[in-house]
């Protein structure tokens, strides 16, 4: 079992949450409930007629919950790697998760704590590969962080499924799917 931190529980944390969660991995999603989605008015999201961002927020992080992972309303004030080890400190605790996936939204404090290099441009953006990965081994960035210009809650939820199926992927050491057969009457 690999421990993951997450940060930021708008779509992209909250779907990478669910993916690594129902895995069996100890996941945890730091957020303090400020993303835009309570700006939001979704009718264009694959299988969802209409709600509001706010609804579809209380309705994500509540599957997100009952799949596992642990969603604590609270900042995390700064994270280091040295030598490899990530630490995560809030401030309650500090920890050092196996993976750290960072969807932090527009402003990217942490991203450009640790360093990585952020691109300019009409909206600073961090590069990632097609699955969110970082230049720094076990860091992802998903959502607006990777797509300033394309932050739409089912793009965002789309990285951090990629993210999760990346790390699934590492931790097993083969491709890893996740999808489930129906159940046989």
């Amino acid at each position: 079992m690999a421990q993951i931190t997450i940060v930021g529980d708008g779509p992209g944390g909250l779907s990478a949450a669910l993916f690594l969660a129902r895995s069996d991995n100890e996941v945890k999603v730091y957020g303090t409930d400020a993303t835009v989605m309570h700006f939001a008015f979704l009718n264009n999201y694959l299988g969802i007629d209409a709600i509001s961002g706010t609804d579809f927020q209380t309705v994500a992080k509540n599957q997100v919950m009952d799949s596992g992972a642990t969603l604590l309303e609270q900042e995390v004030e700064s994270v280091t790697i040295d030598s490899g080890a990530i630490t995560v400190v809030t401030d309650t605790e500090a920890h050092s998760p196996d993976f750290l996936v960072l969807s932090e939204g527009k402003a990217m404090p942490i991203a450009q704590s640790l360093g990585i290099q952020v691109l300019t441009g009409d909206d600073e953006m961090v590069p990632v590969d097609q699955n969110g990965r970082t230049s720094i081994p076990n860091v992802y960035v998903i959502g607006r962080s990777a797509r300033p210009t394309r932050s739409q809650a089912i793009i965002s939820a789309g990285d951090g499924a990629a993210a999760a199926l990346d790390i699934l992927s590492t931790i097993e050491g083969r491709e890893v799917q996740d999808w489930d057969s129906p159940p046989k009457a």
